[in-house]
């Protein structure tokens, strides 16, 4: 058996690799590994159909769209698009007070929110008086808040993903993404006596 000793020894390529054999001895059935290929072959398979019929459409749209059109609902549609960007702002902020995983996913889609809006504003205001504006929101707030974002997620899922190899308790409960303290926080243990006494 390796102790603690040993590990602290061993440099961080070779406990990666113990890792991932750790993983493969703990999830040796067959019937798991054709599930898990079965996935990826899905998901391969419907993102390649997804850009075959985008392709077509972004060609469609090119020769029939209108240069020039008036829309009816376009306050709602801007005010509908700002309330989901407040909302999701929102609940950003509720997952890192509570410091839950889930704090990943609302970086993930806020920082895509504010790319495009600025995208929109920038390209609807073209040709008018107010596209300096735009384009001076979206190069000074909405492009590099939304790029600080998108990497802050992925430094998050890096460290997540390192926290969860390295202190994964044995027979511990699953927990929602809701309720996953991020990056193993001292309130594991409370969520961990919840979960087993409800």
């Amino acid at each position: 058996m390796i102790n603690e000793a040993e590990l602290r020894d061993m440099t961080p390529g070779d406990r990666r690799e113990l890792a991932r054999a750790l993983a493969a001895v703990d999830y040796p059935h067959p019937l798991y590994e054709l599930n898990l290929h079965r996935g990826r072959r899905l998901g391969v398979l419907i993102s390649m159909i997804a850009c075959i019929v985008l392709v077509g459409w972004i060609i469609v749209l090119m020769l029939t769209l209108r240069h020039h059109y008036t829309a009816t609902h376009w306050r709602s549609a801007w005010v509908g698009f700002d309330l989901i960007l407040l909302a999701a702002f929102a609940v950003t902020g509720w997952a890192f007070w509570r410091g839950r995983q889930v704090v990943i996913a609302c970086l993930l889609v806020t920082g895509t929110l504010l790319l495009c809006d600025a995208w929109f504003d920038m390209i609807l205001d073209l040709g008018t008086p107010g596209f300096w504006e735009s384009l001076a929101s979206a190069v000074v707030i909405e492009i590099p808040l939304g790029l600080l974002m998108l990497n802050a997620a992925r430094r998050l899922i890096r460290l997540s993903t390192l926290v969860a190899m390295g202190e994964r308790a044995e027979g511990a409960p699953a927990f929602s993404v809701w309720r996953i303290p991020l990056l193993g926080q001292e309130a594991a243990q409370g969520e961990c006596g919840k979960v087993r006494s409800g």
